[in-house]
């Protein structure tokens, strides 16, 4: 994906200066001139510019005046003021209001280019440091865990095989199947790893903002846009965009995205010009999108612009040999989160956890281990330490009699019941019994019947 080259505008009232400024700079940059503040104003409302050299003595608005507008209302472009040996003030005045350097007017062509690959660098840094401020909270210590199962290891394989190549990819599963996790994946594997990795999730942002959060706005575009703004599509450049949930993405916008992948270019929004970029898409979502094409609500030539290179994430139940890896991840994760220690779920409850049907997949059983390290003051994770749903789940296998379900349930809820009260009672026997309203001889009649003898070391009397 070759980048994109990047825009320079040029801001001096003498032709000869303005000339040779050009002359150094065409090399490495697409070169914008004007000779007054208020032409160098206009072109930039007109045109995507990232560096400005500014001279500092302008007719009409003053250069210092234009350096102001041009903060304010883009605060990505950077600046470098262009002043003469003897007004070195006014050199330092600009930069202290937000210009990156300063070049005399007698420069030299080395000089000039230093100062403006500096200054260039820096911008891709803010990008950098804006990017990572948005989403290194959210996205930390954020892997895939490859299991056992032959499911998890053909996508792996197949991941191996097109993360290097440019083509859009498109990941297809259930809520919570880690289809981001993948596509994080493809992303590490890519030739360009070190490039920025960009997630959206469309259905978790308001409506009215989806445009503006993909292709950025400009300042005045809306109310409360009150300077410009980047939008994902720049954020990602050279790198990996994705885009979760892309079955909600509103219909009006669909072409927006098309133009985008085809063309290699976004309009922000307010905008009137076109803005050129260079991403590798990675899309998912949880949507049936030919049923949503047959019905009309998402575009045929987008889905078959997505839908390159397919991956489906299976569900949780259907790779449910990769369960205990899975969980043990999660524990070392929360371990780490809490500063607790515990050291292990013990292999009945991994079967216990097995026999789940896991609706919300891998996110749940996430989820779940989160709740069970955070509340835990034991070294292993036990059945009884697991909530009532799942101890229903593993009731009714195979070898099990079924007109003896209903009977196994109540057990399982009666048994899990009193572990829940013991719990809330500190493990005193007689204490719970009060609390159930039950007499100590019930009780403890039950807690045998029940099969708790293996906790029996904690019941006080």
């Amino acid at each position: 994906m070759p980048e994109r080259r990047k825009t320079a505008l040029v801001i001096v009232e003498d032709e000869r200066t303005r000339d040779a400024l050009t002359s150094v700079l065409k090399g490495d940059y697409r070169v914008l001139r004007a000779s007054t503040g208020e032409a160098g104003v206009l072109l930039m409302e007109r045109e995507d510019v990232d560096l400005v050299v500014l001279d500092l003595q302008l007719p009409g608005i003053a250069g210092l005046d234009v350096l102001r507008i041009v903060k304010e209302n883009y605060p990505y472009v950077e600046v470098v003021v262009v002043s003469a040996i003897s007004d070195l003030d006014s050199a330092v005045e600009a930069m202290r209001h937000g210009a990156y350097h300063y070049i005399p007017r007698s420069f030299d062509p080395e000089t000039v280019r230093t100062v403006m690959a500096n200054a260039s660098e820096r911008q891709d840094l803010s990008r950098h440091v804006l990017r990572l401020s948005e989403e290194v909270a959210e996205h930390t210590d954020r892997e895939f865990v490859v299991g056992p199962s032959r499911a998890t290891n053909e996508i792996v394989s197949m991941v191996h095989k097109v993360a290097p190549l440019p083509a859009t990819v498109l990941i297809l599963g259930e809520s919570g199947t880690g289809k981001e996790l993948l596509a994080r994946l493809l992303h590490r594997e890519s030739e360009h790893p070190e490039k920025p990795f960009v997630a959206v999730n469309l259905a978790a942002i308001p409506r009215e903002l989806v445009e503006s959060t993909l292709f950025g706005h400009e300042k005045g575009a809306f109310t409360g846009a009150i300077r410009q703004q980047i939008g994902k599509f720049e954020l990602a450049a050279g790198g990996t965009l994705f885009l979760d949930e892309i079955g909600d993405l509103r219909f009006e916008l669909q072409a927006k995205l098309l133009r985008a992948i085809q063309e290699g270019e976004i309009e922000r929004v307010g905008g009137n010009r076109p803005i050129k970029t260079s991403f590798r898409l990675v899309a998912a979502t949880n949507v049936d999108l030919e049923k949503a094409v047959k019905g009309g609500t998402f575009r045929e030539d987008l889905y078959y612009r997505l839908n390159v290179i397919p991956i489906r994430m299976p569900a949780l139940r259907d790779r449910i040999e990769d369960l205990p890896g899975l969980a043990r991840f999660f524990l070392r994760r929360y371990n780490l989160k809490f500063r607790k220690n515990v050291q292990g779920i013990a292999e009945s409850t991994l079967k216990i956890l097995g026999a789940y049907w896991w609706p919300g997949n891998i996110r749940e059983l996430e989820n779940l281990v989160e709740r069970l390290v955070a509340v835990s003051s034991k070294d292993w994770i036990s059945d009884e330490d697991l909530p009532y749903e799942l101890h229903v789940a593993n009731i009714g296998t195979v070898d099990q009699p079924s007109e003896n379900l209903l009977e196994q349930a109540l057990i399982t809820f009666e048994r899990n019941f009193i572990l829940r009260a013991l719990e809330k009672s500190n493990w005193n026997v007689t204490g719970t019994a009060r609390y159930l309203g039950i007499p100590l001889s019930t009780l403890k009649f039950k807690l045998d019947r029940l099969d708790i003898r293996d906790i029996a070391r904690k019941f006080r009397t």
